[in-house]
């Protein structure tokens, strides 16, 4: 895959936007939903936000950024709350990456919405920032449990699980978030919000991505990125983050 002329000065260092990841030029793209669920998502390390631009072009403003924010090397994360795949992630693999990569300071995640999956998902990715708007001042870690109550109520795609009635209800469960506030600012805000993310999403498209989860593993310090896709096995983040750490 091409390098976007955008981003073609950085040195890329994984499969999709570089080639130096064992097995040699591999996109990692196999997601598989059957593999075992083996570990619960652990406590989050600290959300904070930012309005800053990244050296890799993305708009941190708006989105929840798990992790310290000098972390030296930024995941960015782009799901659909409908998708499998990334349900499978979320549950399996995203524990270990918190508990040995995010915690011990060498990752912070950025969470982007990529709703390709209907008009549900979309709404659900609305919902995702009207929460984020509500919680992000003062309960920054409400947001982690909303969105890790999404991926474990999440239904078949479609099937009306989520609507916008259905999400606010399960909203009504989660600790610290106001469902009433996430109405409201859906109602005022919807067609602004949905400008954003069809613009969050135009850009992934620029770097080649198309469908969920997809990841961007990009070393600040030394302007060095790489690209994995699909619910991929722990050991494979495990050795991006170690390549684009060392590059």
């Amino acid at each position: 895959m091409d390098i976007p002329s955008s981003i073609s000065r950085r040195r890329a260092v994984l499969g999709g936007i570089g080639t130096i990841l064992a097995g040699g030029g591999i996109v990692y793209g196999a997601s598989r939903l059957d593999a075992s669920q083996d570990s619960k998502v652990p406590t989050a390390a600290p959300f904070h936000t930012s309005s800053k631009t990244t050296g890799f072009e993305i708009d941190l403003q708006g989105h929840p950024i798990m992790g310290p924010l000098d972390a030296p090397i930024d995941m960015y994360y782009w799901s659909d709350y409908q998708c499998p795949f990334c349900r499978r992630f979320e549950q399996n693999t995203l524990p270990k990456i918190i508990r040995n990569h995010v915690q011990s300071g060498t990752v912070r995640v950025v969470f982007i919405e990529f709703p390709y999956m209907g008009k549900a998902s979309m709404t659900a990715a609305v919902m995702d920032r009207c929460v984020w708007r509500q919680v992000r001042e003062d309960t920054p870690e409400a947001y982690w449990r909303w969105h890790s109550t999404l991926f474990d109520k999440q239904g078949s795609k479609n099937s009306g699980w989520a609507s916008k009635a259905n999400l606010l209800e399960i909203t009504q469960g989660v600790d610290g978030v106001d469902a009433s506030a996430v109405d409201s600012c859906m109602q005022t805000h919807r067609s602004e919000i949905e400008a954003s993310i069809n613009k969050d999403m135009s850009q992934a498209a620029q770097f080649g991505i198309r469908g969920t989860p997809a990841f961007i593993l990009y070393n600040r310090d030394v302007d060095t990125a790489g690209k994995l896709v699909g619910a991929q096995p722990y050991d494979r983040f495990d050795e991006a983050i170690t390549r684009v750490q060392n590059a």
